[in-house]
């Protein structure tokens, strides 16, 4: 018997797959399509088994559409710009460029050996500047409608290093690099303005319906529409009013402090001259040294100074004190809350600290009943009725809203205000490693953007790397000179370089036409593939790329470049692999190596393996054991086709089997085919689906060992439908076996094949049923009667069995009851 070789059929298969281009991806109007994606990879030099995972998991998904007659596009590119490759220049002396160009070369030939079936044709590369050239492009569009501008933003700093440092370079608050203590400075950035999309992003969740529900959740809390007021606190001695957002303008009367955020613009002009101005720097300086994220822990310890300055509450008159606190950003709302300590619990920690009021302005209908008392241990947070409140007074809370708003509103002192969580994008990077941004500075007509002719803008290669002074671009001269694109005078060159999520915000659509020459993609093209149909990828991208997808893509549409809204109609967020109780990393010693594994196994059997261990939305743990067992399986798929090559090889398919084991072993396969079909359609149960294919190569073997006559054309049948069914899961080996059967048409030659195998739902109905029987209730035997059977003939057949008579016999039978299709009970005395 010729022995299974995963590495030879493996390498075998695709090289006749890139040969005959099986998986190239032509527009064929009238055809239907299916778009499969996968998010593409950073280009880190090794794939490891979270991307085995979620490739095999695209993979299957793809060849299965194929089956089934769609026209597929399952493409595959590189997330390619980005800060590991400075850092390994750096580090390491070598060229971004070549580091990135390099690892991409040796991680294209891992997945390859995967055998996935990408169209390699569409290969996109975002370093190269063929595709940021409509990173400036898409820029400059954005710019020219004012959805791309600049302001000062604050920015980690790092004071060694000189320069600025993304948040995932600061650790506790220190640089990653030098250790050195990180603050915050004031810098001019770039924006996107995504809050101009803010509504449109969360009203169209809505449309979402084939998303997890956890991913728009968490979609909706990042874009964070909050209903409120608007609300103006005079300054005492004049100089105009703090503005304040409130989502809680039911409890204005229970104002007793203001709280800034230590960026507030105010806060230097309030503290100006007071005794307070030395105490307030110093707390100002302390927080742009405090992580933004720890400033926010609810755990995190309630800090604030004293401004020496009042404000004066609207409707009472009363002096307020304003403080500035650790918990207020600027990136909600005005960065100033009215502080209302008896009904916010942050606000009542602070109070509690710094012995400030607590005035008490909602209550239970108990306590207002005097049921209760009214003595406080923590803020009061539920809905309830209002007290003294002036005007106010007895009304329900959540009534009281949009009473004390529209009263403001008439003494002008208020406005309803719809607000968003979600602040606009800020793109800069002073960075090397990325797309220049098309700015160009001139003393004469300011900023200007370079024209589309001039594009791309291209990144120099002949940079040095020292790791200080911020990006490399600026310390070169020739990168630097560049002519007022409106004046043609000398100007200056933008030296930041765009966030790379603008690379990933896109990508999806230069892959309906990478060769497109004219603009970032073909109407027509896109038209055709898009929105995708599946994508797959892992849950920590829920949020930022999501949403910058869905935002580019509405941008993208109001240019009148594509005609749908939303990028991804379907969504797969796949788990992790675990190992030894935590996610696989290189620091946790954990790792297990595809290379490894596909070399001692094949990439069938780690395909199969990572499919069948858990549900795809599910963690996978790993387990040794598990891999074995997939690589036995197939081993025994391969011993059972070679071992039955001469019935196999002359036998013409026949589905009607003259025995009941042959019978029985057609009607298990179309159960099988109708069981995996659901799997696939439905919700992507591939594990499932994988143990119903075993189970149908144990009823195989079963039959093949039953005693009964073989029927040849019975077994053709069963197992030409077995190897299509395993052809999405591990396709190599499927054509192997194809090609075993006399099958001169690969199975994913889209060109020939037989496609994915239907079911006959009058094969679905056993023609026979198994009854139990019970003699006084306990169980005493079965018996296989034709499902046609009447009553009367099973209660007969179930009393002449030996092995019932023995517990019958010399008994008196005082009745028989038949429970339909299930059991029969004889009850004797």
């Amino acid at each position: 018997m010729v022995k299974y070789e995963p590495r030879d059929v493996e390498a075998k298969w695709q090289a006749r797959w890139i040969d005959k281009k099986v998986f190239k991806a032509t527009e064929e109007p009238g055809k239907k399509k299916f778009y499969c994606l996968e998010m593409f990879p950073y280009p880190s030099g090794r794939i490891h088994m979270g991307h085995v995972r979620v490739y095999a998991i695209g993979d299957v998904i793809a060849r299965y559409k194929r089956l089934n007659g769609f026209n597929v596009l399952h493409p595959m590119g590189w997330d390619a710009f980005g800060l590991p490759a400075e850092n390994a220049a750096i580090q390491k002396g070598i060229h971004p460029a070549e580091w990135t160009t390099r690892n991409i070369a040796n991680m294209k030939e891992q997945l390859k050996s995967m055998g996935i079936s990408y169209d390699w044709e569409r290969e996109v590369t975002t370093c190269l500047p063929a595709y940021y050239k409509w990173n400036q492009w898409i820029f400059i569009r954005m710019y020219e409608k004012g959805l791309a501008y600049k302001k000062k933003s604050l920015v980690n700093w790092c004071p060694s290093c000189e320069t600025v440092l993304a948040n995932e370079q600061v650790e506790e608050g220190k640089c990653w690099r030098c250790d050195s203590a990180v603050g915050q400075k004031d810098l001019e950035q770039w924006f996107f303005k995504i809050t101009a999309y803010a509504e449109d992003l969360l009203k169209d969740c809505e449309q979402l319906t084939r998303w997890p529900e956890r991913v728009l959740t968490m979609q909706k809390n990042w874009i964070g529409k909050s209903t409120g007021a608007e609300i103006d606190f005079a300054m005492e001695g004049g100089g105009g009013a703090m503005r304040v957002f409130t989502t809680r303008p039911d409890t204005l009367f229970g104002v007793t402090f203001m709280s800034l955020a230590p960026e507030h613009p105010l806060v230097l002009s309030l503290t100006k001259g007071t005794p307070q101005e030395t105490e307030v720097f110093s707390f100002i300086e302390r927080m742009k040294k405090t992580d933004r994220e720890v400033r926010l822990s609810d755990t995190a310890e309630k800090e604030g100074v004293f401004t020496g300055s009042y404000v004066i509450h609207p409707l009472t008159g009363a002096r307020i004190p304003v403080w500035i606190a650790n918990f207020v950003l600027m990136e909600y709302g005005t960065g100033a809350v009215m502080a209302v300590p008896a009904h916010d619990q942050r606000d009542f920690d602070f109070a509690k600290r710094y012995r400030l009021p607590v005035r008490k302005v909602i209550v239970s209908p108990d306590a207002a009943a005097g049921r209760e008392s009214s003595a406080m241990d923590e803020a009061f947070t539920d809905p309830g009725i209002l007290v003294e409140s002036g005007r106010f007074d007895g009304i329900p809370s959540e009534e009281a809203k949009a009473k004390i708003t529209e009263f403001l509103e008439q003494e002008g002192a208020g406005k309803q205000k719809i607000n968003y969580r979600i602040r606009d994008w800020g793109i800069s990077r002073q960075r090397y490693w990325g797309t220049p941004i098309p700015a160009i500075y001139c003393d004469v007509c300011g900023v200007q953007m370079v024209r589309e002719i001039d594009l791309p803008v291209v990144l120099p290669t002949d940079v040095p790397f020292t790791g200080k002074g911020g990006s490399p671009l600026a310390e070169h001269e020739k990168f630097l000179r560049a002519d007022c694109p409106r004046c043609g005078k000398p100007g200056r060159r933008e030296t930041d370089t765009m966030d790379t999520f603008v690379d990933s915000s896109w990508y999806f659509l230069r892959y309906a036409s990478p060769g497109e020459a004219n603009r970032p993609v073909n109407s027509e093209s896109a038209g055709y593939w898009l929105p995708v149909d599946q994508y797959v990828g892992g849950i920590e991208h829920a949020v930022l790329h999501l949403l910058y997808s869905r935002f580019f893509t509405k941008v993208l549409h109001d240019l009148g470049l594509i005609s749908f809204r939303e990028p991804f109609l379907n969504l797969l967020t796949q788990g992790m692999v675990i190992k030894d109780g935590a996610k696989m990393s290189k620091s946790k010693g954990n790792v297990v190596d595809p290379d490894y594994l596909i070399q001692k196994y094949g990439a069938d059997t780690a395909r199969l393996f990572s499919l069948f261990a858990a549900p795809p939305e599910k963690d996978l743990d790993w387990n040794d054991h598990g891999v074995e067992g997939a690589h036995r399986f197939l081993i025994r798929v391969w011993n059972l086709f070679h071992g039955h090559e001469q019935a196999l090889r002359g036998a013409v398919p026949v589905q009607k089997a003259d025995g009941p084991a042959g019978r029985a072993l057609v009607r298990k396969t179309h159960q099988t085919i109708r069981k995996i079909t659901e799997d696939m359609e439905k919700d992507f149960h591939f594990n499932t689906a994988v143990a119903a294919l075993m189970e149908l190569f144990n009823a195989i073997s079963d039959y093949l060992s039953s005693g009964e006559k073989i029927e040849a054309g019975i077994l053709r049948h069963v197992l030409e439908r077995f190897v299509l069914l395993l052809s999405p899961f591990a396709p190599h080996i499927a054509e192997e076996l194809w090609s075993f059967l006399g099958e001169k048409t690969p199975i994913f030659d889209t060109k020939g094949t037989r496609g994915w195998p239907g079911y006959d739902p009058l094969e679905l109905a056993a023609d026979e049923m198994v009854i139990v029987i019970q003699v006084n209730g306990k169980l005493r035997g079965q018996i296989t009667v034709p499902s046609k059977a009447g009553a009367e003939e099973i209660k007969t057949a179930a009393q002449s069995v030996p092995k019932v008579q023995e517990w019958t016999r010399e008994k008196k039978v005082v009745k028989v009851i038949y429970v339909e299709k299930r059991l029969v009970n004889i009850v004797v005395s």
